[in-house]
């Protein structure tokens, strides 16, 4: 019928519905995230007085370094004073830079907070994220013209973004795993496979001679054993620390067609393999030896590792040397993990956030103190009750009805003011 008004409930369906408690969620989710990323770099004062600072939130400027020129890094704080309204790339963080804020890559811009920079930060390192470019695609991230929906992946040792279909291995459940170490890494650092054998967030099975690590994905697979723990070169290309012949207790399994997929529902079997190959170190002298006295599969594949598996990397002076060599040490420095940054960003913001009720408290005197806390309950015991009625009928909370609410609230105020007596004694 003309001019008739829709019914309450069509209305309902062609307006979106979030209610109070989506909405306080989702913002708390942001500022967990955004403190997670952001809370462990200063955003006031520029980093390179810090050196290569270990961890820190880092920016790349495509105004001031488009591609085709050489890649530079900003960091918080020089986001905000220097490149504020620049078109900035998020790199999230990275591990042992400095910033290049102002130096000579930057051709007409000076740092407004540190200007006083060498012109070049030798000890940085960059890659394709730097121009806005990501995974072995080398696509933007978002990408326009991807239509498939993908997490996007930080490899641990190269510090570059994957899509998850590109990884030769199907990511795990997101809860399922913490780190990441992609195909190129795990090529460049074949030691790892040995470890992924036992610790690794993948599918395992077992044989009568001992366990084989099955990653899924595509490629050309290679199984390796060593007979003993002498140095040579195995089918890796590996150069394997010498240590003398290894004491190992073999540890046979029964076979099972049932895969362990999860770090947080592990098999008794790995776990009975971690123990036995994790807790004997004093024996041989050297974990990675040990693994590597067992079968273990490689493949053309990501890794995807469990929570604090990094603990358990051999730290004897040989493997300390390999580490070097590969350029990897950092792998056994348990506050260089993302984890431990967002932590600390945590704690620090934690520390530095005040209360603004109490500060308000604080500067008044005493009768203004009880006053205030006196209308502060009420304002709760009243809201509260405001809230319930809407959430025993079922009903969304609107914009409208939280005016109205305050506008009844100052009403109410102001009639108990002015209807309050004094007296004089």
């Amino acid at each position: 019928m003309a001019g008739a008004e829709e019914p309450a409930g069509r209305q309902s369906e062609l307006e979106p519905v979030v209610s109070l408690v989506d909405v306080l969620e989702e913002d708390e989710e942001l500022e967990n995230e955004a403190c997670a990323v952001l809370g462990g770099s200063d955003s006031e004062k520029c980093s390179y007085s810090q050196g290569s600072v270990k961890r820190q939130a880092l920016y790349a400027c495509s105004t001031c370094t488009p591609e085709g020129e050489e890649p530079a890094g900003i960091c918080l704080a020089c986001s905000y004073e220097c490149h504020g309204s620049h078109k900035l790339f998020e790199l999230y963080t990275k591990r042992n830079f400095r910033c290049d804020c102002g130096n000579s890559k930057f051709k007409n811009l000076e740092c407004k907070l540190f200007p006083d920079k060498a012109k070049i930060n030798s000890g940085n390192k960059y890659n394709d994220n730097f121009f806005g470019l990501y995974c072995v695609c080398k696509r933007p991230y978002p990408d326009p013209e991807d239509e498939i929906p993908d997490e996007m992946i930080q490899c641990i040792v190269c510090e570059d973004w994957f899509h998850g279909r590109h990884l030769g291995a199907i990511p795990p459940e997101s809860g399922d795993f913490q780190e990441m170490v992609c195909q190129a890494c795990m090529k460049r650092c074949p030691f790892l496979w040995a470890y992924a054998a036992q610790l690794a967030v993948t599918k395992v099975t077992t044989e009568d001679d001992g366990l084989v690590l099955k990653v899924d994905g595509v490629g050309d697979q290679e199984v390796i054993t060593t007979e003993n723990g002498a140095h040579q070169d195995n089918a890796l290309g590996e150069d394997v620390p010498e240590h003398g012949k290894a004491i190992v207790k073999e540890v046979k399994a029964e076979q099972t067609n049932e895969p362990c997929t999860s770090s947080s529902s592990e098999s008794d079997l790995q776990k009975a393999f971690q123990n036995q190959h994790f807790n004997t170190e004093a024996q041989s002298g050297c974990r990675l030896q040990e693994l590597r006295a067992k079968q273990f599969m490689k493949k053309d594949s990501a890794t995807y590792w469990p929570l604090n598996w990094r603990s358990k990397l051999c730290t004897c002076g040989d493997c300390m040397k390999m580490y070097g060599d590969l350029d990897v040490l950092f792998l056994t420095d348990e506050y260089d993990t993302v984890l431990a940054y967002e932590n600390k960003g945590k704690v620090d913001q934690a520390t530095d956030r005040r209360d603004p009720l109490m500060d308000t408290l604080n500067s008044m005197n005493r009768v203004q103190q009880v006053e205030l806390i006196c209308e502060y309950n009420d304002l709760k015991t009243e809201l509260k009750d405001y809230l319930k009625r809407f959430a025993d009928e079922g009903t969304v909370v609107k914009r409208e009805d939280i005016q109205q609410f305050f506008e009844e609230f100052q009403s109410k105020k102001r009639r108990r003011v002015d209807g309050m007596q004094y007296y004089c004694s």
